[in-house]
């Protein structure tokens, strides 16, 4: 088990082509159910990706494919620069095992201030204070969810969207809390990439069990956050053909939005009308 530091190491290994190679290794802490959580690999790729960018230490943009699974172990990154501008420098990035491409993504780096936001439609929900809503366990074998990183990035759940923990999902397709990363630790735009792939996912609230595993996903970094938590609110939108889109929002404890995010993930979906349709 290795701290979120240590668990995004890169060690620079040379070049590979026109890229630069790293070694990482992917810590099994950083898992949904056995496999490296979403938000974990990009966050080692983003790590990978500041050393290359000279100077621009923060991912403004992700956009990534999730190829295949990847496990926890060795693994490679290789980060390649398309574009250095003014303010700006985009990369592609890499991540392989065993020669197979596990994950790949486009990232847009620069430099994240701290100023108050000047104008904004998203602004967080009223949700129970963090100390009134319910903290998730890493592991829920009724539900069928192991994720041991939860010890980490500690997710408070709002109470009036447990349904599904008794097997009566409000049909919302809702997840809203607070996320705090353990021992008091500030949050980093790499652990906010972790924060913006929530868990658990809003699938459950629509009464869809199982893994819903990424398909591409795209998130953007507006601001660093204010010390404390970050509310969280993930929302489903659409299912259907086999896959579900999603949008996630994060707001520091300030109320300024800190990073938002959008994904496709497949699902299988249950016969029969979804929860609270008429």
């Amino acid at each position: 088990m290795a701290d979120f530091t240590t668990a995004t190491e890169v060690r620079p290994r040379g070049t590979a082509g026109a890229a630069r190679a790293f070694d990482v290794t992917l810590d099994a802490q950083w898992t949904v159910s056995g496999k490296p959580h979403g938000g974990y690999l990009l966050a080692v790729l983003g790590r990978a990706a500041a050393e290359v960018a000279n100077g621009r230490p923060h991912p403004l943009a992700v956009s990534a494919s999730f190829v295949e699974p990847a496990a926890p172990g060795e693994a490679v990154a290789e980060i390649e620069t398309l574009r250095e501008g003014r303010g700006t420098t985009q990369l592609r990035a890499r991540l392989l095992q065993d020669e197979r491409v596990k994950a790949e993504c486009l990232l847009t780096q620069g430099l994240l201030d701290d100023r108050d936001t000047w104008w904004s439609t998203e602004t967080p929900e009223p949700i129970p204070a963090e100390e009134d809503c319910f903290l998730a366990p890493p592991e829920v074998p009724e539900l069928g969810l192991s994720a041991p990183f939860l010890a980490e990035i500690e997710h408070r759940l709002d109470p009036a969207l447990l349904g599904f923990t008794v097997g009566r999902p409000s049909g919302q397709g809702l997840v809203r809390g607070w996320q705090r990363r353990a021992g008091g630790l500030s949050w980093d735009p790499l652990s906010v990439l972790v924060a913006l792939d929530v868990i658990p996912s809003a699938t459950l609230d629509l009464g869809i069990s199982g893994w819903a595993p990424t398909i591409q996903f795209s998130a953007y970094l507006r601001r660093l956050p204010a010390s404390g938590p970050l509310q969280t609110r993930l929302r489903a939108n659409t299912v259907g053909s086999g896959s579900i889109d999603l949008t996630a929002h994060l707001w520091d404890d300030k109320g300024r939005l800190v990073a938002q995010a959008s994904q496709i993930a497949a699902v299988r979906i249950p016969d029969g009308a979804a929860p609270g349709s008429r």
